[in-house]
Formats: structure tokens, sequence, C-alpha cells
């Protein structure tokens, strides 16, 4: 594995295989002492063209937590807002020694083409590209579901026959995207629910079955884990519902669908979180809720992708 560039490039064994590593990074900071000194004398660098926080923030973390040296690089006040190109930046990059690149990008498939130009001889680790894939969240998602359902002590355990229903705004998610690769990878079944508006073009080619109606979804699948994704307003430039109330009456996760759903159900969201919206505050504060979990696991999992992509042992074959 050179790059995590996207979760449809893991194979089975490989995505396993990051999420026992994952877990070997999660024991470490239940320590006193959490950071190693595993990437000792490497760089890493965020390349972020995208506003973010906690993606920028885990990733920081996660670095420092590995002893590497780690620069922060934002778009927002450097040459890029001077006009410089990606290429002159990757460059740069280079030149400075960057032994891994964390970029996020407002373009899709910018992380792969960062990759496939070989301006920078470095791993690139994709923190989110436009609208098309976010593979860490969903690997932090898997890692999470993994630890709840089949508890901590599940090295080697992957997710199969778990029945996975992710709602809300498919169309601008990159988490959607990237959850259903990983997940279906992994053996479960994923099930979609959004208003038509809000199904991608060509969504139904890629597996997972989709359905309009939350409360029959609820219902039919019996759901071990419920993902609500965040509507994202501010990349919708037309009005894909005809008003927010009746997005909340129809796909939001009240208290009602709270009670409707399995005792022991599993409830996601990978934030910023709109509270009434897409989530209530009792669902997204119940015991079910893994909200902050996610979190946390995430430091775990992006150790675990840096220590793999940047120590030298890639597992490669």
């Amino acid at each position: 594995m050179r790059h995590l560039l996207s979760t449809k490039d893991l194979s089975r064994e490989q995505a396993v295989s990051i999420l026992d590593v994952a877990e070997d990074m999660a024991e470490t900071q239940l320590r006193e002492q959490k950071k190693l000194a595993t990437l000792r004398g490497r760089t890493v660098v965020n390349l972020f063209f995208e506003d973010s926080t906690r993606t920028r923030i885990s990733f920081e973390v996660a670095a420092k937590r590995l002893s590497a040296d780690l620069i922060n690089f934002s778009a927002k006040g450097s040459s890029v807002s001077k006009g410089e190109s990606l290429k002159d930046t990757a460059q740069t990059l280079q030149a400075l020694g960057a032994d891994a690149v964390v970029i996020r990008h407002s373009s899709s498939g910018a992380a792969q083409n960062l990759a496939d130009a070989g301006w920078i001889n470095a791993p690139i680790i994709n923190a989110g590209d436009g609208k098309h894939e976010h593979p860490t969240q969903a690997l932090l998602d898997a890692f999470t579901m993994r630890r709840r359902v089949f508890g901590g002590n599940s090295r080697g355990v992957a997710l199969d026959g778990l029945r996975v229903v992710i709602v809300g705004d498919l169309a601008h998610s990159r988490v959607a995207r990237s959850n259903l690769w990983l997940l279906r990878t992994l053996g479960a079944d994923v099930t979609f629910v959004a208003p038509e508006t809000l199904v991608p073009f060509g969504a139904r080619d890629w597996g997972a079955n989709i359905v309009h109606d939350l409360d029959t979804a609820i219902t039919e699948v019996e759901p071990s884990v419920v993902m609500m994704l965040r509507v994202q307003l501010e990349r919708m430039q037309t009005s894909y519902f005809p008003s927010q109330q009746e997005y909340v009456r129809n796909w939001g996760l009240s208290d009602q669908r709270m009670q409707a759903l399995p005792e022991d159900v599993v409830i996601m969201h990978p934030g910023p979180m709109n509270r009434g919206v897409e989530i209530s505050s009792r669902a997204a504060d119940s015991p079910n809720s893994s909200v902050l979990e996610q979190v946390s696991n995430g430091v775990s999992v992006r150790m675990a992708v840096l220590y793999m992509l940047t120590s030298g042992d890639r597992g490669e074959k």
C-alpha cells in the first residue's frame, strides 16, 4: 500500500490489517505516556485547501503522538492564495523533505492527481476530496462499529453480516461513498436512505439498497448501525427539498424514531452535527451514540495509517 486515496483500493486483508494496527495504537493511548518514537525524524505535512477542524486536528494529534515533525499548510494566507499551483506547492514540499502528505481539497480527484503526477515522492493520504471520498473517516467509522458490535478484542474480525443504514445528504457526502466501498469490502450490508433529489447519479449501481422512507428502513432492515449524514447546505446551489421542517419530519432521527430502533443500535454521525435537523439532541447524546468515540478513534486510525505508510513497513506485496 503506497498511498491511501480511496477505500475502493483496499482489499479486505488490507482493511482488516489497518483496523488491527489501530487497535494497537488505541492501546498505547491508554498509557500515561502516550507518545511513541515510531516516526521520529519523519516529516508529515497537512496540506489543507479546504476548511477543516476535526480531520486536521486528528491528523495533527496522530502525527505528534508518533513523534513525527509536523507542518500545517493552509491554503489561506499561503502562496496558494496568490495563485500558486498544486504542482508548485507539491514540489516545494518535496524540497522540504516531506515523508507523507495529508491532503484535503475541494476538487474531487485532487489526491489521486497528486499521487499520479509524481511531483512528490511521498505517500499521499486523502483527507477528503470534493464530493468524492474520505477514506480515513470510513476507516474510523468501521473501527468504531467493530468495537461497538464485537467488543475491544476483535482483531482479525471484519464486519460480515452487519446491517448499516446511512441516512441523509448522499449527493454531497464523500463519507457515504467511502463508507459504502469499505463496508461492502468488510462484508456489511448497506442501505442508503434519502429523498430522491439527494441520491447521486449512478448510485443505484454502487451495490447499496436505496430507499426513500426512513421509517420503512428502520422496520424492515432492523439495522445494527444507523449513520446520520449532515445536510450540507453550503454545497447546495438549489433547493433539494421543500423545507427544513419537511426534511426533519421525513429523514431526521427524532426521539420517536429512536424508540423504534433496536435497543442495542449504534448511532453514528461524522460531524459536525446539525442538531434538530438530521439528528435530535437526545439521539446524539444517548448511550447508543458513538459520536465522541468516532472522534477519539479517529486518532488511533490515523496513527495506524501514518505508521503503515510512513514507517517503511507498507505491507507491499
